[in-house]
């Protein structure tokens, strides 16, 4: 064979190498963890050097297996992490700093200062985006006024930025190639979405200089080539930031089509073709994928702690063993207590769509002297499909489409009683697909576009569906359950 394609999926809590060919079947997947830095409340970091070590380990994996012995590999695709900051030297290509994850909330009194200039409107119409820390923007700012002398040498041509994607290329290319691609682009809150130019009103506030920006191409592109010892020169075709790849992986090809991530954050994407709607509900525009001259946008909502909840109950309080165990004892505890109280708000970092409200932390409602772990666990599992009814709403709202199914990805979207729970929640079927790894699948699709051996007219004829969860809930539950949910939500907001 020859259209084997592996998928670099840089994520943000680990980093993996996936070999499909170019059909979307995988063949082999190598995952390792990084270490997570939290050098002080609403500081998240990582370090460059780890994750590009991570990078090198387990594309080394992926290249060794077996199902490429005798077998070429057509291309590489990138996709990864999005507003997470790397600053690093140009001659040397060692980060400066560490990188500056994008749950960090370091950055929100720039934020308010920026909105106090008067600069919301103009964001939001320009970059698509909002005032918020999650952004690229503010973190690049604080690095450069934060690390001695940096500003001065970015100033002077000696420093590059990049998300993620920028950092794994530049070093895959040998230090030849700075470059990202559209959709990573918009996530920086620098980036005209409109005439898809480094926006220089933005660069003026931030006080970013453009001397270190890296060049941006459309996400079906010849980035640059990866000398392998064992496979020769593999072009790199193919970049996407991890949820418009999972959109790309989904086949949501057409206006109105979205699917929703559960990954570390929840993600909900929905094609907005070539069109750049109002978003009077707090959702996201943003630049979808650019192929063939022609740019697609999304509405994009954003949830920021959705597996990172999950996490929390195994490392953090130490009450589940096993995140995969959350499933069933979830509906074990749905069976004894089907009118539980108990509600988790995991605003962790802060509430995203369609509240952005930085300053809200996470809590717990309804305790009694009965509740145990199971009750905690159950909560929480269902936190991440009463935020995604929350994204969903607005996108309804704001789109004028009435969504008849939700596609879902990611890994939390293996969870059977979390996807039911879902269906029951909105109302409609949630559909997840026979391969959820959409996020590697997306990319390696776009790489196989790029190198013409796959069209998007192909793609749609080898999707396949797993499962299909039908609501089995009345209106009156979901009215019911929703509004307890709102109620502990409302007392966890910052703003009045």
């Amino acid at each position: 064979m020859s259209d084997f394609i592996v998928s670099i999926d840089q994520g943000t809590s680990s980093t993996r190498a996936v070999l499909l060919d170019s059909k979307g079947k995988v063949f082999a997947m190598a995952q390792t963890e990084f270490t997570q830095i939290y050098p002080q409340p609403g500081y998240v970091e990582h370090d460059p050097m780890e994750i590009l070590d991570s990078m090198y380990q387990v594309l080394g994996e992926i290249l060794k297996h077996e199902s490429l012995l005798g077998s070429e590999v057509l291309a590489m695709g990138i996709t990864n992490q999005r507003e997470t900051v790397v600053v690093w030297d140009k001659s040397t290509g060692k980060p400066i700093y560490n990188a500056i994850v994008w749950q960090d909330k370091r950055t929100a009194d720039i934020c308010d200062e920026l909105r106090a200039s008067g600069l919301a409107e103009y964001t939001k119409q320009t970059t698509g985006l909002v005032l918020d820390p999650y952004f690229s923007g503010t973190k690049v700012a604080w690095i450069l006024d934060h690390v001695a002398g940096a500003r001065t040498r970015a100033e002077s041509g000696e420093l590059c930025f990049g998300t993620i994607d920028s950092w794994l290329l530049y070093h895959l290319t040998d230090g030849k190639v700075h470059a990202t691609d559209v959709s990573n682009a918009s996530r920086t809150l620098m980036f005209n979405i409109k005439s898809m130019e480094w926006d220089s009103k933005m660069l003026h506030f931030l006080r970013v200089p453009r001397e270190i920006l890296p060049e941006v191409r459309p996400s079906a592109s010849m980035f640059g080539h990866f000398a392998s010892a064992s496979h020769g020169s593999i072009p790199i075709a193919a970049i996407l930031g991890d949820q418009q790849s999972a959109l790309f992986g989904q086949c949501c090809f057409t206006p109105g089509t979205a699917k929703n991530t559960y990954g570390t954050g929840c993600f909900m994407l929905m094609n907005t073709g070539t069109q750049i709607p109002d978003t009077p509900s707090g959702l996201l525009n943003t630049v979808a994928w650019h192929i063939d001259g022609v740019t697609t946008y999304a509405l994009e909502g954003s949830v920021f702690v959705a597996g990172a909840a999950l996490q929390w109950l195994r490392d953090g309080l130490d009450i589940l063993e096993d995140v995969a165990r959350s499933s069933s004892i979830a509906q074990a505890d749905s069976e004894l207590n089907p009118h539980s109280s108990v509600v988790v708000v995991p605003a962790f970092a802060g509430l995203g769509t369609p509240y952005w409200d930085t300053h809200a932390r996470g809590a717990i409602f309804g305790l009694t002297q009965d509740t145990d772990r199971k009750a905690i666990i159950r909560a929480t599992l269902e936190s991440l499909a009463f935020s995604t009814q929350d994204v969903l709403n607005a996108m309804q709202e704001d789109s004028g489409i009435s969504l008849m199914k939700l596609q879902v990805d990611g890994g939390a979207a293996a969870n059977d009683y979390l996807m039911q729970f879902q269906a029951n929640l909105l109302g409609v079927s949630v559909v997840r697909p026979a391969l959820i790894e959409s996020t590697a699948a997306g990319v390696a699709f776009m790489a196989a576009i790029s190198m013409g051996v796959v069209t998007q007219a192909d793609l749609l004829e080898t999707k396949s569906v797993d499962r299909v969860f039908d609501a089995q809930q009345s209106l009156e539950w979901r009215k019911e359950r929703s509004e307890v949910w709102s109620n502990a939500l409302g007392r966890t907001l910052s703003k009045p």
